[in-house]
């Protein structure tokens, strides 16, 4: 996957999104494209990972505070069964698929020939926009003005 790719994926998530939910900032790198509202290190993420040799994508959201508990705490905010519900049974929430061990995920990884691809672009895109309406309500509530 490549630069060009996740800018793809970031076109077309807005027409997957409803207007409440188009107010987001933005990242893309060669590597990934991280999609936030209030808080950088709680963020949606599209991005390329290692699966054994191999090179998969792993789509979802993704607690990156430095301290643990305000990862737990931030995806104990989420309702399993809501979330379970609108996502399926390809969401895992847990460690962080990294070396970075304080990090959490609720997350899915694709495998498989095609990953690059325009079409894997558009589902990605999709995918992602079902994390972000399943999951950003139950952030937003209880939070400040």
């Amino acid at each position: 996957m490549t630069r060009a790719f996740y800018e793809q994926v970031a076109d077309a998530l807005v027409g997957f999104l409803p207007p409440a939910l188009r107010d987001f900032q933005s990242a893309v790198s060669a590597r990934n494209l991280k999609i936030w509202f209030d808080e950088p290190r709680e963020h949606y993420e599209v991005q390329t990972i290692r699966a054994g040799r191999a090179k998969a994508m792993e789509i979802g959201f993704h607690a990156e505070h430095s301290e643990e508990r305000r990862n737990e705490a931030a995806l104990d905010k989420l309702s399993t069964r809501s979330w379970r519900r609108a996502l399926g049974a390809e969401a895992e929430a847990g460690a962080f698929l990294g070396r970075q061990s304080a990090w959490r995920r609720l997350s899915e990884v694709w495998k498989g020939p095609g990953l690059g691809s325009d079409e894997a672009a558009i589902e990605a895109a999709h995918r992602v926009s079902a994390y972000i309406k399943a999951l950003e309500p139950q952030r937003r509530r209880g939070r400040r003005p």
